[in-house]
């Protein structure tokens, strides 16, 4: 065997594998939008119809499919523009390089000291809040369209935020790394009928986030006090305060681990 015919064989394994690793990340990011699934079928479906009549040699349906792939872009791109254009900003939130900032061990728990102090003072004054840890998908949709802060976190901000006089406890607040990225971030709450009516808005939009993307979301209910977090569009409901810091130190550290590894019933009252 020459040099040529080997570096002919591995340049078609690494064409092959290419062609997988596109598709694996194709279907990886749109297997959870229905409609982007069935259209990658649709394609599918050509592709093996075009082969088939090309090897048994039918001239009509040839034709045909010639037509059809000609003009089929465009129109898939006109009928399924919505669906495409979600589809790209679902890819675009994720972070091909990690995120932003690495944090040392001494700033995880830092940060997570200051979290948990400010869950603390909010609960002793009845306060209700939504706190949301970026963790490798972006949340800069959200930020963007939200009221920016970018400080260092501390428990007296995130306490100031969402007292109830202050015109920015309204929405969530999105932790960026060590930084308070914004507050007043509106995210959409969760229809699922699995979800107790029971569950305010803060919880519905807590699971939503976190099933869109990997981010932790720390919901601080108003009326009962009560602590959840949301991770992978689950529900950890009725938490204590060291169970809170343990999932939080625990998620920051491992991104890519689920932190939930059975669901909670959210039959309770929250």
């Amino acid at each position: 065997m020459t040099v040529n015919s080997v570096v002919e064989i591995l340049k078609n394994i690494l064409d092959v594998l290419l062609v997988w690793g596109l598709l694996y990340f194709i279907l990886k990011n749109l297997r959870k939008n229905i409609k982007m699934v069935l259209l990658f079928k649709i394609i599918i479906l050509i592709v093996i119809v075009k082969i088939i009549s090309h090897y048994l040699d039918l001239t009509t349906i040839n034709f045909l499919i010639d037509y059809v792939i000609e003009w089929a872009p465009l129109a898939l791109i006109i009928i399924f523009q919505p669906e495409i254009r979600k589809a790209l900003e679902d890819i675009g939130r994720n972070k091909l390089l990690g995120s932003h900032k690495t944090l040392s061990s001494s700033e995880k728990e830092r940060t997570v000291h200051e979290i948990i102090s400010a869950i603390e003072n909010l609960k002793k004054l009845k306060m209700g809040a939504l706190i949301t840890i970026e963790r490798d998908s972006s949340l800069a949709n959200y930020i963007n369209k939200a009221q920016k802060i970018y400080a260092k976190v501390t428990s007296g901000l995130l306490t100031s935020i969402f007292y109830s006089g202050s015109p920015l406890h309204d929405g969530a607040v999105i932790i960026e790394g060590d930084q308070i990225a914004c507050s007043n971030a509106v995210f959409p709450t969760s229809d699922s009928l699995n979800i107790s009516k029971r569950l305010g808005t803060r919880h519905r939009a807590a699971l939503e986030i976190s099933d869109q993307t990997d981010a932790l979301a720390i919901v601080l209910s108003e009326e009962t006090g009560r602590i959840s977090l949301a991770a992978s569009g689950q529900l950890l409901y009725n938490l204590s305060i060291d169970e809170l810091r343990l999932h939080l130190l625990e998620g920051l550290s491992s991104k890519k681990q689920s932190l939930i590894s059975e669901e909670v019933n959210t039959d309770e009252k929250n």
